[in-house]
């Protein structure tokens, strides 16, 4: 028997091989509809760094409850998505990584194993989003404005559990196939820029991403610890296992 409380091999396992179904779907950028009345919308043609994650989530809770049908998956992707998993309006859903991880290790949905894994706790002021509301077209709406920028002060008043980059070397062998791997942004007012599933090949570990720069969903070529390095826009990472 493994000592870690939190081992979910299988599990992992099996969502490694959902994600590889997707591989080489090409990479779509997240749109930002303009709309009265927000609405369940998914693609499985294509993929941006967040969707890929919440679709491939959606189908192995499918997979593990034996439930597939189309009614099911749009079910869990609702409450992987929204907060408390419930549609009110564009600001329900679970824009920023995390308050996305925060309400689904609420839901018991996934675990955060970054402070087991030696991460420290930082603040950072969000508020990407506000700063930026011409990338947000939803956010013309004058009450999904007020309703995001209150979002964002409550998350730049708490503290997020982030692995220093420079630390993760050290921490690698805890990781899990099938955990989900957030990159910490440097960038100002933005918590994450990326995120993925870690996959082991041999005896390393890699990222199974939606990815900008290749178009297309892929297995990175460098390892995870250099993929991290490698990247002057992350400072650092977050991991949370599916439970």
């Amino acid at each position: 028997m493994k000592s870690n409380q939190h081992d979910n091999s299988s599990y992992g396992n099996l969502i490694i091989e959902i994600g590889c179904l997707f591989l080489d779907k090409p990479y779509r950028k997240g749109k930002s509809r303009n709309q009265d009345r927000e609405k369940l919308a998914f693609d499985l043609s294509s993929f941006d760094c967040v969707t890929l994650v919440e679709t491939v989530l959606s189908l192995a809770r499918c997979a593990a409850s034996g439930k597939f049908s189309s009614k099911a998956f749009e079910n869990h992707l609702k409450s992987i998505r929204y907060r408390g998993g419930r549609i009110s309006g564009y600001s329900s859903r679970l824009h920023y990584f995390t308050d996305w991880l925060r309400d689904n290790v609420k839901k018991k949905i996934l675990i955060d194993l970054s402070t087991e894994l030696g991460a420290t706790p930082r603040r950072k002021k969000i508020d990407f989003m506000s700063t930026h509301p011409e990338l947000y077209p939803a956010l013309k709406n004058k009450t999904q404005f007020i309703k995001m920028t209150d979002i964002e002060k409550k998350l730049s008043q708490k503290s997020s559990s982030i692995i220093d980059k420079e630390k993760i070397g050290a921490q690698i062998k805890k990781i899990q196939s099938g955990d989900i791997i957030a990159f910490a942004a440097s960038q100002e007012g933005l918590d994450v820029a990326h995120v993925g599933f870690a996959i082991r090949q041999g005896k390393s570990f890699r990222l199974l991403h939606a990815s900008q720069k290749e178009g297309k969903v892929v297995i990175s070529k460098e390892t995870l610890v250099a993929y991290l390095k490698s990247n002057k826009k992350f400072t650092g990472i977050i991991v949370a296992r599916p439970a």
